[in-house]
């Protein structure tokens, strides 16, 4: 990919380098206080991790963190508690896109799929993601996974559902994009390496890669989000003022393009060290210990 250096300062607000931490974190909690289309809701406190039950009391508590700052929240799960984060969203007047987490579990595999079209039945999920990457992992065939959004939707027929992965695989994978009714795209410069000077003319590329896909069907970026510390991955550098920039630019963009954006992550979760290294730990707007780090 090319980039023209011209294009910098208009598409990536290139003016943010000359502004002070001071001033970067004012234009932050202008946006926060204007409010993001949505927000991918972070449960685990320190100690939990995947397979842990969360309680309703940290989902509750989380829940009206959020609550000021977003339309909509994402999940990832529909057991061991997760089910309970889409009805308290609801009572808090919040939308949802409720996720199935699909894996190499048929047993759980099954438990969340019927945890979701449950969810959906009770009138609690506004869009349907039937899996998360699990193309990418390569956790599932794409047979299995088409078996896996047909059933949902049979259930479902009357509530938008899609599959969440990496922009690209809409492109590589035709039948998967068919079967969705909207694309549910994850967008992160980051992880390809990408310096944060350019990152988001690097997400505008990739998700312009999912509109071309996308036969007419809505995008919606699913994940994009930049980490505050931790290892650099090429030309990508986690740092403070990176992953504020980042936020600032994307939910800008966003914002002027009409653009429906899920922000990754709300909390930071210590867990994810173990899954990514120390830089797994770092992407939330809010802190492990729920304080917001800008």
């Amino acid at each position: 990919m090319s980039f023209r250096a011209d294009k910098i300062k208009s598409l990536t607000g290139g003016n943010l380098d000359n502004k002070t931490k001071k001033g970067l974190n004012n234009l932050f909690k202008r946006l926060l206080k204007n409010g993001m289309h949505g927000l991918c809701f972070s449960p685990y406190e320190e100690g939990q991790k995947p397979g842990t039950h969360i309680t309703e009391a940290q989902i509750r508590r989380r829940m009206q963190i959020i609550k000021p700052h977003t339309k909509w929240t994402r999940s990832f799960s529909c057991t061991e508690g997760n089910e309970l984060i889409p009805r308290i969203a609801k009572e808090y007047g919040i939308k949802t896109l409720v996720g199935a987490w699909l894996g190499c579990d048929d047993e759980i595999n099954q438990k969340e799929i019927a945890g979701l079209i449950g969810l959906a039945k009770e009138g609690l999920v506004d869009i349907a993601a039937v899996g998360n990457e699990v193309m990418y992992r390569k956790d599932l065939t794409e047979v299995e996974l088409l078996k896996f959004m047909t059933q949902v939707k049979k259930a479902i027929p009357n509530i938008p559902m899609g599959y969440v992965d990496a922009y690209y695989e809409f492109r590589d994978r035709p039948k998967i994009t068919d079967a969705c009714d909207v694309i549910l795209a994850n967008c992160y410069p980051f992880w390809e390496g990408c310096t944060q000077e350019y990152s988001l003319i690097y997400m505008k590329d990739m998700y312009n890669q999912a509109v071309k896909s996308a036969n007419g069907k809505k995008v919606i970026i699913t994940e994009t989000g930049w980490p505050s510390f931790g290892e650099v991955l090429d030309g990508a550098e986690p740092s403070y003022d990176n992953a504020l920039k980042y936020f600032i630019n994307s939910q800008i963009w966003s914002n002027d393009e009409n653009i429906e954006m899920f922000y990754f992550s709300s909390f930071d979760e210590s867990w994810k060290v173990g899954v990514e290294g120390v830089v797994g730990a770092y992407w939330g707007l809010w802190d492990k210990d729920e304080k917001l780090k800008f």
